[in-house]
This record gives structure tokens, C-alpha cells and sequence, in this order.
């Protein structure tokens, strides 16, 4: 078994379609045929049956196709592991897994700092929301991993900030003006709002008034500049918009509410000369 045959399974397996696996992976539909009859003489199994609606995978296809990417995954370690041996030159690709946020606000200047110390080190950066994000570090898909809010995370994890949780209004306003005021609700992680949900329901007993909802906290705080109603938004956000009225976000004991920033990684990841570099640099920044 070639690597091209692990990946034309796991290809395959994604998408349970011959034509989009071959486009994928740039090859001929005759091409896969020909490939999947070779690795099903290899194995003396058969690994799909084809129908109307593309592949079905047979349980002994589907085992494969699954360890498939625990092959590719092993031999992409491999490969990075002897580079890294080989070399006195930091060089190598870094693997980051990223929530949305912080791939905006803070990893471009993370990144360039870490590139003008070593030159020769390339990024692959995937974004998303920071359950993605766990989940991606904890399948080794992604070196390290940036992720917002309180996971629990067995491995190696650091705290990069902290900031607090404010309600954001164009006019001054009271804590207790906010069931009457509209409010504009902004798509975002689960435990994110869990945490504003609990907050609502130890100070109001009515639900609050949604006057929209939108997709991006970006496009929350300009509808909230622009004077449409009012948000609950991490305050670093708003960085940018001192004229607006802020409060505070506070429990029964009046301790704020805060929300965290992490770096999360596998502890075997430091093995990695150009993982170890980076991890070091992050913890090292002090200007967040």
C-alpha cells in the first residue's frame, strides 16, 4: 500500500462519490477504478459497492478507509520528525488550528513575529469555531491550537487573556433597562452562550427582547454603533468604539465575567523543534 492509496480511500470515504473523490484528488474516475481493484486484491476484500446514489462503503472498506487516516496522520509525523533531524535550520510547516477570532485579531502579528525569527518556517492555518478547533488538536490533525472559552483539555494548555464580558449600548443606560431595549444576538459558541444565558437568567425573569440576529460579532457591534439596539460582547472588541456606553458583566458575588483565551497542544507536539520555538515564543509575549 502507497500513501496515494491511503489517501484515495480517504478521499473516497468523505465523499462516497467516484466523480468528487477524482476531482479532489486530480485524478481520472478510470484512475480510482483501477487503484480500488488493486488495493481490494491486496487485501483480498471487497471495500464498496456501487449504487445510484455513488459508493457504499463494505464493513471491511469502511475499517479501511478509517485507518487510513491514522496511516496518513503516522506517516505525516514521520516525514516531519526526520525533517526536523536533519536539518540545523529551523524549517518545516506548523500546523495551527484557530478560532475565528483570534486568527483575525491576533495570530497575523503572532505569525510575523515568529517568521522574521525564523524565515524558513511555513504555516497552515485552519480556522473555525474553537469546539473545531479542540477537536482538530486532540486528533493530531493540527500542531497547536488557539481556542476560546473553558475546555477540558488533558494535555499541555496555556492561558494567553483573559477579558471581560460587557453589554455595549449607543446611549447610557442601566442594567435594568436592557429587557425593554432590543438586543442584537450574534452566532457564537455554545458555551459561549451558555454563559450568557445563566447570566440573563440570574438577573431577569423575562427573556430578553431579540430585535436580530446576526452571523459575525463583527457585524453585531456595528449594528449596535449604528444605534439598532444593544449586545453582550467580549469588551476587547470594542476596542475601537469608545463612544459607546459599556457595563460590566458581573455573577451574584460580583466577581465579573470572564471569558478565556488558550493555547492547547499535545505534550509529544514539543518533540517538534519548530512546535517547541513557537510554543515558546507564545508564552513568552506578554502584549495581548
Amino acid at each position: 500500500m502507497e500513501e496515494r492509496d491511503w489517501e484515495l480511500l480517504q478521499t473516497l470515504f468523505k465523499y462516497k462519490n467516484i466523480t468528487k473523490a477524482a476531482q479532489e484528488l486530480f485524478i481520472s474516475q478510470p484512475t480510482i477504478s483501477k487503484r480500488l481493484r488493486e488495493i481490494e486484491q491486496h487485501f483480498g476484500v471487497t471495500i464498496v459497492q456501487r449504487g445510484r446514489r455513488g459508493v457504499q462503503f463494505t464493513p471491511e472498506g469502511e475499517y479501511l478507509a478509517k485507518s487510513a487516516e491514522q496511516m496518513l496522520r503516522h506517516l505525516r509525523k514521520i516525514r516531519e520528525h526526520v525533517k526536523d533531524m536533519n536539518t540545523a535550520v529551523v524549517e518545516g510547516t506548523l500546523r495551527l488550528g484557530v478560532s475565528n477570532y483570534f486568527a483575525k485579531y491576533q495570530l497575523p502579528r503572532v505569525l510575523k513575529r515568529f517568521k522574521d525569527e525564523h524565515p524558513h518556517v511555513e504555516f497552515q492555518v485552519q480556522t473555525g469555531w474553537s469546539r473545531e478547533v479542540f477537536q482538530w488538536v486532540y486528533n493530531q490533525d493540527v500542531h497547536i491550537g488557539f481556542v476560546r472559552g473553558d475546555y477540558q483539555w488533558a494535555g499541555k494548555k496555556h492561558l494567553l487573556f483573559e477579558e471581560t464580558l460587557c453589554v455595549a449600548y449607543r446611549e447610557e443606560f442601566d442594567l435594568g433597562d436592557l429587557p425593554r431595549l432590543p438586543r442584537i444576538d450574534y452566532r457564537t459558541e455554545s458555551l459561549f452562550k451558555g454563559i450568557i444565558d445563566n447570566w440573563w437568567a440570574e438577573h431577569f425573569e423575562q427573556p430578553p427582547y431579540v430585535g436580530m440576529t446576526v452571523d459575525r460579532v463583527d457585524t453585531c457591534k456595528e449594528m449596535v454603533i449604528h444605534g439598532l439596539g444593544y449586545a453582550i460582547v467580549p469588551r476587547r472588541i470594542l476596542h475601537d468604539a469608545p463612544h459607546l456606553y459599556k457595563l460590566d458583566l458581573t455573577g451574584r458575588e460580583g466577581t465579573p465575567i470572564l471569558r478565556k483565551t488558550w493555547m492547547i497542544y499535545h505534550e509529544e507536539v514539543l518533540a517538534l523543534k519548530i512546535a517547541k520555538l513557537f510554543v515558546d515564543l507564545v508564552e513568552h509575549l506578554d502584549d495581548w
